[in-house]
């Protein structure tokens, strides 16, 4: 694999502490500083596509390579960064992707963007930082900024990586810049899109969260510096605890105005015509993706070193959790009272990724929901322009294309995800029941189907 030519200039850096600060800032200000993203996926390719676009050369690393030949093919695997847009950047020769960790001894800027899931045991799993921070130490040169953007618990950076740059007999600030900056990206969010949101930045040394500052500064308005590292981990896993609690407020309170008879989102619209003291969030199937089912277990498993049990988060998870239940037993419900069994049932669920316009399937509710029927005897088939192909309980499933010879077909359409592309209009007036778990009909008129709603 080519590698940008990027070759590491040694006579740039002429041994000075503080010529290593001045040299580095001086490359990022001119934009000749080389990058390289590890990890090209949600978050590293919208991240090095961006750089790109700010005039820096940059190498986006993967340990897969299928992955690999796929960017350099000029085709994107994220709903962020287009087949074109990436073309034009292979074309223009400011991006590359590769596999070849070697690309690191040439870099001046390094981001590691690295996924950062749970085990089972519901412990962090950070086996591919470490895995990535032995690749960027063995290939380490003096006068580099090292941050790391994958989500994780406070602590990580300065008790994890930074000891492993100081057994080379790096100085961070000194030698080194290291440094946390969160990453805050929303796939497949058009109104608030990489440049558009404000980056955090905490650094080691005040020297590492300045050169942070003034790297992002190249590519978003506003860049909010911390005090350090731990409280730039904590800053989003706060966000996301915020995010998932008050989903799980939002969920229980619609299993309350069901028993009272009232439509939660009726009330919710109304109390979110107050101006102030009031932020809206709405219920659903549940949550999925690889940030609030995961983030806020991070927190909780941190606190228990300092002998504190979170109450808020394992409640919240509890509620959340629960919602995949909650939507079979609305769909057994209805399909009851129409007098049909489950046990034989044609469901056409509407939506599998975790989220609208994403083919994101990671923690998606949609999943256990199709699958708990499944288990009931209902004959599940599902649609989803973003998601392809789906393996369910050992056996292979493909998104059918919905028509009215296929609603009409169908016991009950359960919407899942409220992806753009679906004519819900047609979804009522072709079938019989429709259990919404999204609010994708509610602004509907017209059409005979039964409506269930969360």
């Amino acid at each position: 694999m080519s590698n940008l030519n990027l070759v590491h200039n040694d006579s740039q850096y002429p041994g000075s502490h503080e010529d290593y600060y001045t040299q580095l800032s001086e490359r990022i200000a001119n934009h000749t500083a080389r990058i390289a993203v590890i990890g090209q996926g949600y978050v590293g390719l919208p991240l090095a596509a961006e750089f790109c676009h700010a005039g820096f050369r940059v190498t986006g690393i993967d340990i897969d390579k299928e992955r690999v030949r796929t960017l350099n093919r000029g085709v994107s695997l994220t709903p962020d960064v287009s087949d074109t847009t990436l073309l034009a950047l292979r074309t223009a020769g400011y991006y590359e992707a590769s596999w070849d960790f070697s690309v690191l001894k040439s870099s001046d800027v390094i981001l590691i963007c690295v996924p950062t899931p749970l085990r089972k045991s519901k412990d962090p799993d950070i086996s591919y930082v470490l895995a990535t921070v032995e690749q960027v130490v063995k290939h380490l040169c003096p006068g580099q900024l090292i941050i790391l953007e994958s989500t994780t618990y406070p602590g990580t950076t300065e008790e994890l990586l930074l000891p492993m740059f100081e057994a080379r007999a790096y100085v961070a600030g000194e030698d080194v810049f290291v440094a946390f900056s969160p990453e805050r990206i929303d796939p497949g969010n058009k109104q608030f899109t990489v440049k558009d949101i404000p980056k955090i930045t905490g650094g080691v040394t005040p020297a590492c969260t300045r050169l942070a500052a003034l790297f992002y500064r190249q590519i978003v308005s506003k860049v909010v510096e911390v005090s350090s590292p731990r409280v730039a981990e904590l800053a989003k896993l706060y966000e996301n605890v915020f995010r998932s609690v008050n989903i799980a407020l939002a969920n229980e309170f619609s299993l309350m105005c069901r028993q009272l008879g009232v439509s939660s989102r009726e009330v919710i619209d109304a109390a979110a015509s107050k101006p102030f003291g009031f932020m809206p969030f709405y219920p659903g199937p549940g949550i999925g993706g690889h940030c609030i089912p995961i983030d806020p277990a991070y927190l909780a498993w941190k606190m228990k070193f300092s002998n504190y049990q979170a109450r808020f988060i394992p409640l919240a998870e509890e509620i959340n959790q629960s919602m995949p239940g909650h939507v079979v037993d609305l769909v057994s419900e209805a399909l009851n009272a129409r007098k049909r069994c489950l046990n034989g049932a044609n469901v056409l669920a509407i939506g599998v990724a975790y989220k609208r316009g994403v083919g994101d399937i990671r923690e998606s509710p949609a999943l256990q929901i199709m699958d708990s029927l499944m288990k009931l005897g209902v004959n599940i088939s599902y649609s989803d322009p973003h998601v392809a192909k789906i393996v369910l309980g050992g056996k292979d499933f493909s998104s059918v294309e919905v028509d009215a010879t296929v609603i009409k077909a169908t016991d009950c359409v359960l919407i899942l995800t409220d992806h753009q592309e679906f004519d819900y209009q047609a979804m009522l007036v072709h079938a019989s029941l429709i259990v919404d778990t999204r609010g994708a009909t509610r602004a509907l008129t017209g059409g005979n189907a039964q409506i269930i709603s969360l």
